[in-house]
């Protein structure tokens, strides 16, 4: 069969009733990105959204059961803010969902209710407090994917990254890892189900992503070190033979601010770059400096980069690396 008549042909009465209890009680679900969602806010709703701390995780799930029967259980022991189904692309759920309730004794009702409950006969589902994982493990990236074009890939492709962590990878050689850490979990689990998928284009063989394991993260904390100083080029701009190509995800860094900076019409951002520092393993370290016409002050930091082979200057690299900053920083401000 054809995927469209395959997919529509699976779980077919369920379907159905899901339909009709849409209908019978004006309850709108809206899917997108895998997930199908009822609420946030529902209607009706005044105020802020309730916090983090509101919402339970869902398990062990039959994989045919939908809304019309899981938002009147859940409804039963609070008043839900937002229930989160996770579906597969042929209609059955992945066997998981979250329920966030308007208050914290909801949330601690719907764990003291339905942990251990049967849906079914022999269907017991689990149902705990939600960890907001909000840390992924990104491993075999190739070894010369630098932290900007990373960055850059995942700032176009994702929402709500807030930073990057690049290492040598523990399972490959020649190969990096790296810690991409979100502003939220659904941001994050929107991210691992994107590179996952393949969505975005990323240099690397036998990519794998995961939600970040405590263990490892221990581990890499202890790796953690800064590039080693050797000689320092103080206030000197060191000469650039030849540019070499941006990478088409670095130039879309500075297509992205120069867009914010006209958008919010601050005029054109100008950039002081100046190598502070090199070391013999192939680190440069920068001071950079952008001016903004219409913001009232600056911003100005350091940043490292490392170096891609010969005529090499790592000044439109740092470049990047400043844009990146300074559209976080805008993002806040702004």
């Amino acid at each position: 069969l054809p995927p469209q008549m395959w997919s529509s042909s699976i779980n077919r009465a369920s379907k159905r009733a899901l339909l009709a209890w849409e209908k019978e009680t004006g309850i709108q679900l809206v899917q997108i990105n895998g997930q199908r969602r009822y609420g946030g806010p529902p209607p009706g709703w005044v105020g802020s959204p309730p916090p983090a701390s509101t919402e339970v995780y869902i398990g062990r799930l039959p994989q045919d059961m939908y809304e019309d029967t899981l938002i009147p259980l859940f409804q039963s022991v609070g008043k839900l803010y937002e229930f989160r189904l996770m579906m597969t692309f042929s209609g059955l759920n992945r066997g998981f969902a979250y329920a966030k309730y308007s208050t914290q004794s909801g949330a601690r009702n719907a764990i003291t209710t339905f942990n251990n409950f049967q849906v079914r006969q022999g269907c017991a589902i689990v149902v705990c407090r939600s960890t907001q994982k909000r840390e992924l493990s990104l491993d075999g990236l190739a070894a010369s994917v630098s932290q900007e074009e990373l960055e850059a890939t995942l700032l176009q492709g994702t929402e709500g990254i807030s930073s990057v962590t690049l290492y040598a990878s523990p399972r490959q050689r020649r190969a990096k890892l790296a810690v991409l850490k979100y502003s939220s979990h659904q941001a994050a689990a929107l991210a691992k189900k994107a590179l996952m998928e393949g969505n975005l284009r990323l240099r690397g063989s036998g990519l794998k992503v995961e939600w970040l394991h405590p263990n490892l993260k221990q581990k890499l904390q202890l790796w953690e070190e800064t590039p080693s100083s050797t000689r320092a080029h103080e206030d000197k701009i060191l000469a650039v033979p030849k540019p070499a190509a941006l990478h088409p995800a670095l130039q879309n860094v500075l297509d992205v601010l120069n867009t914010l900076c006209w958008k919010q019409r601050l005029g054109t951002p100008l950039f002081l770059i100046k190598c502070l520092q090199a070391n013999p393993n192939g680190w440069l370290r920068f001071w950079y400096q952008v001016a903004i016409p219409g913001y009232p002050v600056p911003f100005s930091g350091f940043t490292w980069v490392q170096q891609d082979g010969q005529g090499w200057s790592g000044h439109e690299e740092a470049k990047v690396a400043a844009a990146l900053r300074v559209i976080r920083m805008l993002a806040k401000s702004l």
